[in-house]
């Protein structure tokens, strides 16, 4: 269980940093809107990471959530934003992706 909710914390990082992207595009109410999920985004995942470390290991966890978060950012960037797409940007999300998932095999 705490594995999932480990994911759905990395989510929510992924929904934070995406709210900061889309605020700086906008201006106004809807900017403040923006900021607006980003607290309530970073709220929530700090409160997920803090329950599962409760149970899992801080550096794994933490591992995790950060791998989580940059592999769903920078695929958000290259959706949503048009950020560039090449083969190091790929090799190296690729590299990331089994980092996570080799630290979650290896631990306990």
């Amino acid at each position: 269980m705490n594995w999932i909710l480990l994911f759905i914390a990395g989510i929510f990082e992924v929904m934070f940093a995406t709210c900061l992207g889309k605020a700086k595009e906008t201006t106004g109410t809807e900017a403040y809107l923006w900021y607006f999920g980003f607290f309530i985004s970073l709220l929530v995942s700090m409160l997920l990471l803090i329950k599962v470390t409760q149970t899992l290991p801080i550096g794994t966890s933490y591992a995790v959530w950060t791998g989580i978060g940059a592999v769903g950012t920078v695929l958000i960037g290259i959706i949503l934003f048009k950020e560039p797409v090449d083969f190091w940007r790929i090799f190296f999300l690729t590299t990331l992706i089994l980092s996570v998932v080799g630290l979650k095999t290896v631990s306990h």
